[in-house]
């Protein structure tokens, strides 16, 4: 909550400078405006939304008994998606890449055109917004927040396994190898069922590993691109394991 705190603050500083610029130079042309209200001011807009949709989800959310915490992050999700399937025309328009409504979505002229009736767009700045600036932000950071509900889901499924983790007093093993090892490793579990069996993401399956093994991992997703650029071998540390077994096997049965 307290780093959300600190983000709105950013994002509404930010929007303002972005206002005061746009009202004191304007843009030399239509593709200029339409790539600030689509692609710039959509940034810090939709970060407001949504550090302050997880402010107000963690400030409501139930302390204590599961079972109403499952139904309220449930009853969330429900709440974005009817959001996702009243839009999904304009859903639909983003996911297929489509500019040719662009003119009319992000210009500031446009919004005089729109129906008082049917939008909520009056009470926005008419200097500042476009009548469809607003809804993609909400598109972005709502997408955002879905993926933070079903998190918690997971979490809240997954907590016996983390309880009983937790509640067992051993020694961890000291990792003997290198970050680039461990990474390979964890996406070898993770891609053959381990993840999707269990719906855990990489990092999850990587901080369930550091409840075993005495080593905090960086870089997860960076170092995995630099294993994908090898020249010689894509899977060095596996191949070194297997060949380990192989070699054991070997020598109990002479």
């Amino acid at each position: 909550m307290e780093q959300s705190r600190k983000s709105i603050a950013l994002c509404r500083r930010l929007l303002n400078t972005f206002r005061k610029k746009v009202i004191a130079k304007g843009f030399t042309s239509i593709s200029e405006e339409i790539h600030f209200f689509k692609n710039v001011k959509s940034v810090p807009l939709s970060q407001l939304i949504y550090h302050k949709e997880i402010y107000r989800l963690e400030l409501s959310q139930p302390k204590a008994d599961k079972k109403q915490i499952k139904h309220f992050i449930q009853k969330n999700i429900q709440r974005l998606n009817h959001f996702f399937l009243s839009h999904i025309d304009f859903g639909q328009y983003l996911e297929l890449g489509d500019t040719h409504l662009d003119t009319y979505y992000f210009t500031r002229k446009k919004v005089e055109s729109i129906p008082i009736s049917s939008t909520f767009l009056y009470v926005e700045d008419p200097e500042f917004s476009t009548p469809r600036d607003l809804m993609l932000a909400h598109f972005k950071a709502y997408g955002q927040v879905t993926v933070y509900l079903q998190q918690k889901l997971v979490h809240l499924k997954n907590d016996d396994l983390y309880e009983n983790i937790s509640s067992n007093s051993f020694e961890k093993l000291p990792w003997p190898f290198t970050n680039t090892d461990w990474v390979e490793l964890v996406y070898a579990l993770s891609i053959s069922g381990m993840a999707k069996k269990n719906n855990l993401s990489i990092m999850k399956v990587s901080n369930i590993m550091q409840e075993v093994f005495e080593f905090t991992p960086k870089d997860l997703y960076k170092t995995f691109q630099d294993i994908k650029a090898r020249k010689i071998s894509r899977t060095l540390f596996l191949d070194q394991l297997t060949t380990s077994l192989l070699t054991e096997m070997e020598k109990s049965e002479k």
